[in-house]
């Protein structure tokens, strides 16, 4: 493959991580969820965060959900995890994980929903994420192993969720390859028009002296400037963790082939732009999903 091809379909997997994301991600705003694991006897909405996303692992050990999300602290996560499998099993957990998306994007798409588009576009989805590689990628080998639902949209959702994790599988072994611990990662991202030092502070639970420590470790590799701006090398270092999360991606789309992929987000683009326009997906977000031209992509 040459470069140009390298090149190309990177920026493919990019626009196909983007077209997509916003149907796996209603899980993690969309007030069903909470509702389904309130019900569940779990206190707050980090702990039914951290347990549904985790419980295709099973009942996941505090020091497993942090090694495989990558960049939360520690902290944050031991508040949630053991204590959510206390309340409830991961088996329980998953099953109203799946109602409350149910609830959810009946409520969002409507009629959209029992179209004809949608069911095309789950099945495609569901053949991309069963060509999605999960060699080394845990949680989307944990969600590809779980049993798929029979309504189109809950395959859909459940192939955007496979997909979403093995793409993120292979950015946090991208960010590992580069040396960026899980707040280095952050404070790159950030510096690189990501979601604001904040956001990211409150979202991920990382304090100010925390952060601060991370500027210095990347200031010592000549990767942030006497401003704390990135160098050239941490503008370049940045660039390769993305370009290389690309990539890794990419092979995907490879194996679902050129015409496949296009009328998959053919189809995706008025349902991811619907689930946007409805604010289901808040924008900015701290997963650091921009909208802003994909319409135009």
């Amino acid at each position: 493959m040459t470069e140009i091809d390298a090149a190309t379909d990177a920026a493919l997997a990019r626009r196909m991580w983007r077209l997509l994301e916003p149907v796996h991600a209603v899980t993690y705003f969309a007030p069903e969820a909470r509702q389904a694991t309130d019900a569940l006897g779990m206190r707050g909405g980090w702990m039914s965060y951290f347990a549904s996303r985790s419980a295709p692992l099973g009942a996941a050990s505090a020091e497993l959900v942090t090694a495989t999300f990558y960049n939360f602290h520690p902290a944050m996560v031991a508040r949630a995890i053991p204590d959510a499998w206390s309340y409830a099993s991961p088996e329980a957990v998953l099953d109203a994980r799946l109602a409350a998306m149910d609830t959810a994007l009946r409520r969002i798409l409507g009629p959209v929903l029992e179209s004809a588009e949608v069911a095309e576009a789950a099945e495609l989805a569901r053949r991309a994420a069963g060509l999605a590689s999960t060699a080394g990628r845990p949680l989307a080998a944990a969600n590809a192993a779980l049993p798929w639902p029979s309504a189109p949209h809950l395959v859909l959702w459940t192939a955007t969720t496979i997909l979403r994790e093995q793409r993120g599988d292979g950015h946090v072994a991208a960010l590992v390859c580069a040396g960026l611990d899980p707040l280095q990662a952050h404070v790159t991202l950030s510096l690189t028009g990501g979601p604001p030092k904040p956001m990211l502070l409150f979202a991920r639970k990382w304090s100010e002296d925390e952060w601060t420590a991370a500027e210095r470790g990347l200031a010592a590799r000549g990767l942030l400037d006497d401003t704390g701006a990135l160098t050239p090398a941490g503008v370049a270092l940045r660039a390769e963790v993305e370009r290389r999360t690309d990539e890794l991606a990419a092979e995907v789309w490879q194996a679902v082939g050129p015409a496949d992929t296009a009328r998959l987000a053919e189809l995706i683009r008025p349902v991811s732009n619907q689930i946007i326009d409805t604010g289901a997906l808040p924008m900015p977000n701290p997963m650091g999903l921009d909208w802003s031209d994909v319409r135009d992509l």
